[in-house]
């Protein structure tokens, strides 16, 4: 598989999973398929046979392909148990259709949008408290993983927005390190100066996986933290958005489509937008299509609530039908170590989804240390089953925000999701 780059890129990398979790089609507000899987194991037994295991994982390119690969082949050596990868072409319809025919992975990536859905209907099978390691992952990713009050699966990375600027342009605007903005007044001000000609101060994708960020900075979200009330219509969301129509009609901030690009990291590539709002697979896309471009990574400014930001994740699934499910838990223990989680960063990016790797992560890279810092206060994607479908709407109106109704559009949203919760 060749790599893929820019919007792709973004797409594909787990813990960018914003995307994963957040670009699936329809404007009907159905569930998301799941298979027919059921049965699975009682709470604490595994099944146990001499099967081979799946490996199925959606790959963003030839890196993490091998990466994996050479993770499980080392367990497979170990373990005595053979093991395959299979490096799905479009991982959301390759599993639907093994759970369809009763033949799924028996290890396999999957987002949070699509948890409720294979959770709910017996596709999985609910280990997160058979876990060694449990205690070791971070809180805000384990609830991200729990549907009905049990914790599913081990979080296999993650990723969290922050602010990203071009210090060349920064430098041009006369502005200092000691001007990075802390606060909104402070974002507003700087986008203003770095606001010229066909330069603007502040490019993102215009949808919830971007936008949200300020959502949760005024305290608020689309749902609260397990999913399980709407939250869309608060006051805090209001402000958030009525913050960033502000800007838009100032002109200090554009959505990337509306300046010709495909996604924010584009947009900041092509020099469009002296600042952007991405997480932390921009810097593979930005060393592989725009190396000349000189960039920093700050935390996003304080909205009135303090620090917020969305964060963005992918966990390795079991199928409540797996022959063998006694191995594809180890395996998945040895998958989320720190040091399989440590080279699995070094070789394709992700950030280690276990505290104690925190660390070591940073002081191997000290540039990107607000991406991990913010896993103390970032906030999940809504995971309630058919939520995907509500985001696309509203994302939908989030690209008509400089002239639209910020109350109205988070009202509609607010029944959308209200109605997946009958």
């Amino acid at each position: 598989m060749q790599r893929r780059r820019g919007r792709r890129l973004a797409i594909a990398m787990a813990a960018a999973a914003a995307t994963f979790a957040l670009t699936a089609c329809g404007s009907g507000f159905s569930d998301e398929g799941g298979g027919n899987g059921g049965g699975g194991s009682s709470p604490g037994t595994l099944t146990s046979s001499d099967d081979a295991l799946t490996v199925m994982i959606g790959s963003s390119g030839d890196a993490e392909t091998k990466a994996v690969n050479d993770a499980v082949a080392a367990w497979s050596k170990d373990s005595g148990t053979d093991a395959k990868v299979i490096a799905a072409s479009d991982l959301n319809q390759q599993l639907s259709q093994g759970f369809a025919a009763k033949k799924p992975a028996d290890v396999f990536y999957l987002s949070t949008d699509a948890l409720a859905g294979y959770a709910s209907n017996g596709s999985l099978l609910a280990y997160g408290d058979q876990l060694k390691n449990k205690d070791d992952f971070y809180p805000s990713l384990v609830s991200s993983f729990t549907y009905d009050g049990k914790f599913y699966c081990a979080p296999k990375d993650f990723s969290t927005l922050q602010l990203i600027i071009n210090t060349d342009m920064w430098k041009a605007a006369g502005l200092t390190d000691s001007d990075y903005p802390k606060t909104w007044d402070d974002l507003e001000a700087v986008a203003k100066k770095l606001t010229t000609g066909d330069q603007t101060g502040l490019v993102t994708s215009g949808e919830y996986a971007r936008v949200g960020a300020f959502m949760v900075q005024a305290g608020g979200n689309l749902m609260n933290d397990d999913s399980t009330k709407a939250t869309a219509d608060s006051d805090a969301n209001v402000q958030a958005l009525e913050y960033v129509k502000k800007l838009l009609n100032e002109g200090v901030y554009k959505f990337a489509a509306d300046v010709g690009a495909g996604w924010g990291g584009e947009a900041f590539g092509k020099k469009l937008g002296a600042m952007t709002i991405e997480g932390n697979w921009i810097t593979g896309a930005m060393s592989a299509d725009f190396p000349d471009v000189h960039y920093a990574v700050v935390p996003l400014p304080e909205g009135p609530a303090g620090n917020g930001t969305l964060q963005f994740t992918n966990c390795w699934g079991i199928a409540a039908d797996s022959p063998n499910q006694k191995a594809a838990l180890d395996l998945v223990e040895n998958l989320t170590s720190k040091d399989a989680q440590l080279a699995f960063s070094k070789a394709f990016g992700p950030m280690p989804s276990i505290q104690s790797a925190a660390d070591e992560w940073k002081s191997n890279n000290p540039n990107l240390a607000p991406f991990l810092d913010a896993a103390a206060y970032a906030k999940g994607v809504p995971t309630a089953k058919g939520a995907s479908d509500v985001v696309a709407d509203f994302n939908s109106k989030i690209g008509s925000l400089k002239s639209g109704d910020p109350k109205q559009i988070l009202e509609a949203t607010q029944k959308n999701l209200e109605a997946l919760l009958k």
